[in-house]
């Protein structure tokens, strides 16, 4: 009988917030999840480049790995495609953190390569929590939730950005990502030409152009 993951936890004090806790009020939320080996501070230098509304908070993932910090392990998950127990426990780590949080008005999420897949569960986990999902060289994680009918039926914002050259993510996890969205979500896809696993000038344009329409 398979065991279920150890429960995970957010570092509370290495989240980076765009703004003070004063000015946090009442402002919509942006949360940034970095990809795998990295942490915190990778993603948060996009900050300039996003609409200013949000607050901002880059979490750092809570699995110590290679180089930074991984969202689900890569020695006990396949490539591309972790289980749904490994997935559901970082989501339900960063529930958690929300949880003691101020509630705002309004959650986004933005997150790249693992990161965007976290952001895809983190909505299939928690539907209603959340308002839309950038993904940026994420994929979508195989098997059902719950929440796959509530998506199903409301078809919440999502952005998915990727380069036409990135061989990080398998084909295979592409193609499920690309049966996955559409039915799951108001979908704006995006293909940049010459682009590897990296996020461009041009991509970035788009996600803040596509985060101030949602808003």
């Amino acid at each position: 009988m398979p065991t279920s993951p150890p429960a995970l936890t957010i570092d509370r004090e290495a989240v980076l917030w765009s703004a003070s806790e004063r000015d946090r009020v009442d402002r919509p939320l942006l949360m940034l999840l970095h990809g795998y080996g990295s942490d915190e501070a990778d993603l948060f230098g996009i900050s300039a480049y996003l609409p200013l509304e949000p607050v901002i908070a880059s979490v750092r993932a809570p699995i110590p790995e290679g180089p930074g910090f991984a969202w689900f392990s890569r020695f006990s998950n396949s490539e591309s495609n972790p289980s749904q127990a490994n997935a559901n426990a970082a989501a339900t780590a960063v529930l958690d953190w929300l949880d003691d949080q101020p509630a705002p008005p309004s959650i986004g999420l933005l997150g790249f390569s693992q990161g965007g897949a976290l952001a895809l569960q983190l909505m299939r986990l928690a539907p209603e929590r959340f308002s839309y999902a950038v993904q940026l060289s994420g994929f979508a994680i195989a098997g059902e939730l719950p929440g796959d009918v509530h998506l199903a039926m409301h078809r919440p914002p999502v952005f998915w950005g990727r380069g036409s050259i990135d061989d990080s993510i398998p084909s295979a996890a592409i193609d499920r990502t690309t049966d996955w969205l559409p039915s799951h979500s108001t979908l704006d896809s995006r293909v940049y030409e010459g682009l590897n696993h990296a996020i461009s000038p041009r991509e970035l344009t788009d996600v803040s152009g596509f985060i101030r329409h949602v808003l």
